[in-house]
C-alpha cells in the first residue's frame, strides 16, 4: 500500500488506478470495515489525525479530481463528501524519498513521463498535506 505525499498528477495510469483502489481501502480500515493493514505504516499518519476518517475522504476527493480530469470514471459514492478540509504534514525529507521512488517505477513503467519528470525542482504535494522540514518519516518503510 501506497499513499502518496506526493500531488497525483505525478502518476501514471496504473499509479493513479492503484492510488484510488489502496486509498478506498485504507478508508475501509480507518471506518473498522476490515481486519487486514490495521497496522500498515502508511495510516500512521491519518491515525493521527484528528478526524481520519475525515482526512481520508477528503485526500481521496482530490484523487478523484485527478482521475476524472483524465477522462477516468471513478465512483464518487465511494467517498463521504461531509467531510471538513483540514491539513496533515509531510517532511521535505519524505517528499523527496516518494520522489525518487516514483522516479525509479516511471523510468521502467512510463519512460515519456519519466523524462518529462525527471529534471522537475518543484515537487507539489497532495493538497491534503502541508509541507515541513524534516528526514523520511519514521513510518517509512526502506
Amino acid at each position: 500500500m501506497r499513499i502518496w505525499s506526493l500531488h497525483p498528477k505525478y502518476l501514471d495510469a496504473k499509479g493513479l488506478v492503484a492510488l484510488w483502489r489502496e486509498t478506498l481501502l485504507a478508508k475501509h480500515v480507518l471506518e473498522g470495515r476490515t481486519k487486514g493493514y490495521r497496522n500498515h505504516p502508511q495510516l500512521t499518519r491519518f491515525k493521527k489525525a484528528e478526524e481520519p476518517v475525515e482526512r481520508i475522504n477528503q485526500y481521496l476527493s482530490i484523487v478523484l479530481e485527478e482521475a476524472e480530469s483524465r477522462g477516468y470514471n471513478f465512483d464518487r459514492s465511494k467517498i463521504d463528501w461531509n467531510f471538513s478540509c483540514d491539513s496533515l504534514t509531510v517532511t521535505e525529507g519524505q517528499l523527496q524519498y516518494e520522489w525518487q521512488h516514483l522516479l525509479r517505477k516511471l523510468e521502467t513503467r512510463d519512460p515519456s513521463r519519466f523524462q518529462n519528470l525527471h529534471d522537475n525542482r518543484v515537487i507539489q504535494t497532495h493538497p491534503v498535506f502541508a509541507q515541513i522540514k524534516g528526514e523520511v518519516e519514521d513510518w517509512e518503510i526502506r
